[in-house]
């Protein structure tokens, strides 16, 4: 999700659901060590819970940044080992990491260490054409022993040639079975699964299986499949039906101008994560147009939500019609 879930889309995020974590984009050890740590860790208050995924290997490293972390006031540090492309390849970060469990295993007891917030591990079940469950087993087990005890199961192998990031998300065959027996096998720990999951009812059949679930690009490009979680998953007092999308928007676009004020952050930057707010609805296709032409930059947001307002057609509760 580098690119993606930036404090700006996880300020939209906060919108639909109050009590989902949120993860940041991946951010590497050497960007927050050698670059601007405090742009880099910059998020709005109002994004608790949130965690900072980090993508690094070396255990010094991990730790000053896990630090970082835990003194900006992120809610849970997360070690990326399931990013699969050959830049992170050449980094020695991201799924490569599972080759060498050892190393995962100090660099995670590093920042167990120096933090007193969970420090968690997102990986793969497996890399290239290593399909044996006794791999993530064994690598789950030794990272567990360093200290770790939630671990983020991408249910796909990561190959790292051949194939490209997206392709890694959509050829290597899912295996939730492999969650589910990591479960059964360390019931002591948190175990969520992750990867081609798109639907509410998905949610709920893993939930039988396992500990949490995470939700990528479907939440992305789904939005409001969000407003449901509260109440369905957290046994908050359902606000959903008062929750309304022009609500949302109007929020959105007071938080540019106020954005703008304070971060010189254009409007544009912050309306292109909200671009699937109104996912499969009447009049969402001219309603995205509006809020994504490059034309309109100049104007002040408060102008062009107007614009995009005109194409908002009266949609009965439950139609979906994108025209």
């Amino acid at each position: 999700m580098m690119g993606w879930t930036d404090r700006h889309c996880r300020y939209f995020h906060r919108l639909l659901t109050r009590h989902t974590l949120l993860y940041t984009e991946m951010v590497t050890t050497g960007a927050l060590i050698h670059g601007n740590a405090a742009q880099h860790l910059h998020f709005n208050e109002e994004e608790h819970p949130v965690a900072l995924q980090l993508g690094g290997s070396e255990p010094a490293d991990l730790a000053a940044c896990a630090r970082l972390g835990e003194q900006r006031g992120y809610d849970e540090i997360n070690l990326n080992c399931g990013c699969p492309s050959e830049r992170v390849l050449r980094g020695a970060f991201g799924a490569c990491l599972m080759g060498e469990p050892k190393l995962v295993a100090d660099g995670v007891k590093a920042m167990v260490d120096v933090v007193d917030i969970p420090v968690t591990v997102k990986h793969r079940i497996g890399i290239d054409r290593v399909e044996s469950y006794d791999f993530v087993r064994d690598f789950v087990g030794t990272v567990a022993d360093a200290g770790c005890k939630v671990f983020i199961v991408h249910a796909r192998n990561a190959w790292l040639k051949g194939l490209s990031p997206k392709e890694n998300r959509e050829i290597p065959p899912l295996r939730y079975e492999l969650a589910y027996q990591l479960k059964r096998d360390f019931p002591a720990l948190t175990i969520a699964v992750n990867g081609g999951i798109t639907t509410n009812k998905q949610i709920e059949e893993h939930l039988t299986q396992i500990d949490g679930v995470m939700i990528g690009r479907e939440a992305y490009h789904n939005p409001w499949l969000m407003t449901e979680w509260d109440a369905r998953f957290y046994g908050a007092p359902d606000s959903a039906t008062a929750l309304t999308r022009e609500a949302v928007e109007q929020r959105m676009v007071d938080y540019m101008e106020r954005a703008a004020l304070e971060d010189g952050a254009p409007w544009y930057s912050i309306a292109s994560h909200m671009l699937g707010l109104r996912h499969g609805l009447h009049g969402a296709r001219k309603w995205r147009q509006v809020w994504s032409d490059h034309r309109l930059k100049p104007l002040p947001a408060r102008e062009v939500w107007a614009m995009a307002q005109a194409h908002v057609g009266k949609v009965e509760a439950g139609a979906l019609v994108e025209v």
